[in-house]
């Protein structure tokens, strides 16, 4: 489906944001898609920069460290995909006001403070291409300093004083929470059936992006009509985009990645194309995928072989119609929103989420 992008404000500095949406290495089409979803983030270019000054003055403290952290954090940059989502909804509802800017922040720290702790879970050494923060500050600080997030999130949160806000946010946090402790039981198990797997994707991915997208409903009285299409929009494009990310651990570079290649499996942790490989695997490759992971890495099996199950299988190209499919379900969920510039705007993020090389 071809999209226009109705006329707007100007498009995002395209120096910060190219690297980002990788607009030098994609094809021609889908380098023009990211063109046209880099114009169409201008329409809250404004409010993103509000969000990144409140993400700013936020991290400053009087306590040295969660200063320094704080700065590095910010400074690291990502691509703030949960706040431009929030800020679109709001604007596709036709909100006035700045507790999108506020909510926007909270949403950005809570998925802050999951990546932190994640990277401890994970005894991650880089993230978004440099040193990860607990590689550079310590398991201990880094643990106290993703509280501390979640704390600042929910402080923030608190200070607008929407309990239908509150309960959302301490639901969803609390299924993520579920989430990770799932997956951690997990690691180092090959027996993970699809549907098991597509519901710690769910716990821990996708409802923060149906939060984001929910949230804007409930800062105007007509939002109640679109709350659950803003919601199910949220979760497909979230899922979505946890999927492709499984993908592109098999199928993008270091330097797209800024993490090294196959890292789940070095961190015993099976996704998606090996789950979907594993029903038509042969004993002995069953074998290989299990000595991976309990290793933790490729000492005894070359990553070679693994790539091979999964093309032999042909489970990169099954991985690639379920993220299509869920692209296509955020796509209609967008288009029972009100058609205006911002639908476009969410329209172009599921193509963005399923077709990403980042």
């Amino acid at each position: 489906m071809r999209l226009t992008i109705r006329s707007g404000p100007q498009p995002m500095n395209q120096t910060s944001l190219k690297d980002r949406l990788l607009l030098s290495t994609l094809p021609d089409e889908e380098r023009e898609s990211g063109r046209r979803l880099l114009a169409a983030l201008g329409l809250v270019e404004g409010k993103l920069k509000q969000v990144e000054e409140e993400l700013e003055s936020r991290t400053r403290s009087a306590v040295p460290t969660i200063a320094l952290i704080g700065d590095y954090l910010v400074e690291g940059g990502g691509k703030r995909i949960r706040p431009a989502l929030l800020l679109l909804c709001a604007r596709l509802l036709g909100y006035q006001g700045r507790r999108d800017v506020l909510y926007a922040t909270v949403i950005e720290f809570i998925h802050t403070a999951t990546l932190v702790h994640d990277d401890i879970i994970d005894l991650a050494e880089t993230r978004r291409g440099r040193a990860s923060v607990n590689q550079r500050w310590g398991n201990e600080l880094t643990v106290l300093f993703g509280d501390h997030l979640y704390m600042k999130a929910m402080e923030i949160a608190l200070d607008e004083g929407d309990l239908r806000v509150l309960k959302l946010l301490s639901d969803v946090t609390l299924a993520m929470t579920e989430g990770e402790i799932i997956g951690a039981e997990r690691r180092g198990s090959i027996d993970i059936s699809l549907t098991d797997y597509l519901d710690i994707v769910r716990r821990k991915t996708a409802l923060l992006f149906g939060a984001s997208c929910r949230i804007p409903s409930y800062l105007l009285e007509e939002g109640d009509a679109y709350a659950e299409d803003l919601w199910d929009f949220g979760l497909a494009l979230g899922i979505a985009f946890q999927l492709q990310d499984d993908l592109l651990d098999y199928t993008a570079t270091q330097k797209d990645l800024g993490k090294p290649v196959l890292s789940d499996l070095r961190e015993g942790k099976l996704t998606l194309p090996l789950i979907l490989s594993l029903p038509k695997v042969t004993r002995a490759e069953r074998k290989l995928i299990e000595t991976v992971v309990h290793e933790k890495g490729f000492t005894s099996v070359p990553a070679e072989k693994l790539l091979e199950i999964v093309d032999r299988t042909r489970s990169l190209a099954v991985a690639r119609e379920m993220i299509d499919k869920y692209g296509e379900e955020a796509t209609q969920a967008a288009m029972r929103l009100p058609a205006v510039d911002s639908r476009d705007a969410l329209l172009l993020a599921a193509q963005y989420a399923a077709s990403r090389r980042k």
